[in-house]
């Protein structure tokens, strides 16, 4: 599949990315540097993978060397936590625009990335477990012309609506 391009332009179009154009037209925010991680072919690859053989969100597909990046780092890092967490949506919205264009749809569910540290002052919020450091959570997809595999808790309701109930006196009978 080609990877699709998401311009500064395009994200500008969005009906959600515009609320953002404060993030992407402000010089002090790294958002181009957003764009240009975003473009990558293997990233986005990445990202499909994450839905598709790991049942996480695209964002846990590729958030480690996200947050790795220098600049992107060192703006997340700041204490400002107004711009911080609209930085953080905003890159959500490019990962919904990107997703969309390869054939994808938001669940409406939201898949962990990591477990938020305590509030402390003058500490910018930042998580001490999971796999990110500075995102929390990030929304689940789904393929617009469905899912090659069933999930696990699918899987496991099947099982269990084929398997025959036990009385509550035979489970008491089988007990060892």
């Amino acid at each position: 599949m080609s990877k699709p391009r998401v311009t500064r332009e395009d994200f500008l179009e969005d009906a959600q990315g515009r609320t953002f154009a404060d993030v992407v037209n402000n010089p002090e925010q790294p958002f181009d540097k957003v764009f240009e991680f975003f473009e990558d072919a293997d990233r986005q690859q990445r990202m499909e993978e994450s839905e598709l053989h790991h049942d996480r969100s695209p964002l846990a597909g590729v958030v480690r060397e996200l947050e790795s990046q220098p600049d992107i780092n060192q703006f997340l890092a700041g204490t400002q936590t107004r711009r911080n967490a609209r930085f953080r949506q905003a890159i959500g919205v490019l990962v919904r625009m990107i997703m969309e264009r390869r054939g994808w749809q938001k669940t409406g569910r939201k898949g962990s990335l990591g477990v938020r540290a305590a509030g402390a002052e003058r500490t910018p919020a930042h998580n001490t477990g999971g796999l990110a450091f500075w995102f929390v959570r990030a929304e689940r997809y789904e393929r617009s012309d469905g899912m090659p595999f069933r999930s696990v808790r699918e899987r496991c309701q099947e099982l269990e609506s084929a398997r025959p109930r036990q009385s509550q006196k035979e489970r008491r009978a089988n007990r060892p």
